[in-house]
């Protein structure tokens, strides 16, 4: 059968072997399962977010922070059995909540998983945004928060960076079916987020305008406090990066950011500082 859970529509017939843009196995591959403590504050709390992080990826960011996972295929391979019971063991650990992360192009069968595994708390979509709407339709009841990027609104940069010139469509078709299914953001009374959407921005170098959209499309969308908006400003230049990307956000480019946001009406949300820049914050991979 082939696989056309993505919005690649690659068609890799992974039970065959057949390895598709994503460069994921039919079974189950995983980097790392671990309470995590790097995440929104209404995500991480004080217990961690249990986060499990899956090999593969569906997008060709030239600038991934996680190309080991993403690109290389570090991880093991879990069966359905395995999954359920790292999930139930984090769970028992006290985490927060159970949060799949890079998960999109094993949508189809994480719906079937996420059946079986019955949990008690929420389950965390923490995706690139490059998801089928269709695909998400799937896990409608099971996955009570969604944790999309929103990369771009323009197809060129979309295309010369993440190898996506459709991205823009894409993603905001699935960030309208994933708050379609939560509906407005709701916290519990100690600031977590128990069901809702979180929209993450990462702001790229040279590319105010494109975050300047963004900011304006979350605002039309979604006005007031119905998601919550995450600006993050942690970019770092990696080995390989284009030239024009090879160098952190500026000051002045997050100051002018920054003031753009407080005018937008977007009411709830994050931002982080310039001083997240580095590497601490990617994890230690299997």
């Amino acid at each position: 059968m082939r696989c056309l859970a993505c919005p690649r529509q690659c068609g890799a017939r992974r039970a065959a072997g057949e390895l598709g843009f994503c460069r994921a196995p039919e079974t189950y591959l995983v980097s790392r399962c671990a309470p995590h403590y790097w995440e929104e504050p209404c995500i991480s709390g004080s217990k961690g977010s249990g986060a499990i992080f899956f090999a593969g990826c569906n997008l060709g960011c030239v600038f991934c922070q996680n190309q080991k996972i993403s690109r290389g295929g570090a991880g093991r391979a879990m069966t359905e059995a395995q999954l359920v019971d790292e999930m139930r063991r984090l769970q028992a650990l006290g985490v927060h909540n159970i949060n799949l992360v890079t998960p999109s192009h094993y949508a189809l069968p994480l719906a079937r998983t996420l059946e079986r595994a019955k949990l008690d708390i929420p389950v965390v979509w923490n995706s690139s945004g490059y998801d089928s709407a269709e695909a998400l339709s799937a896990l409608e009841g099971l996955v009570q928060i969604y944790l999309p990027d929103l990369k771009y609104l323009s197809p060129a940069p979309a295309k010369t960076y993440s190898r996506a010139a459709d991205y823009p469509a894409v993603a905001a078709a699935a960030i309208r079916e994933m708050f379609r299914q939560t509906g407005p953001a709701e916290l519990d009374g100690d600031g977590l987020l128990r069901r809702g959407v979180v929209i993450r921005h990462l702001i790229l170098p040279g590319l105010v305008e494109n975050t300047l959209d963004v900011i304006d499309w979350v605002a039309q969308h979604f006005p007031g406090d119905a998601v919550l908006f995450s600006l993050m400003a942690q970019y770092t230049p990696m080995s390989g990066v284009p030239a024009e990307l090879d160098r952190p956000v500026s000051p002045a480019e997050y100051d002018r950011i920054l003031s753009y946001l407080e005018l937008s009406g977007i009411e709830q949300g994050y931002v982080q500082e310039l001083a997240a820049a580095g590497e601490r914050f990617i994890p230690e991979f299997e």
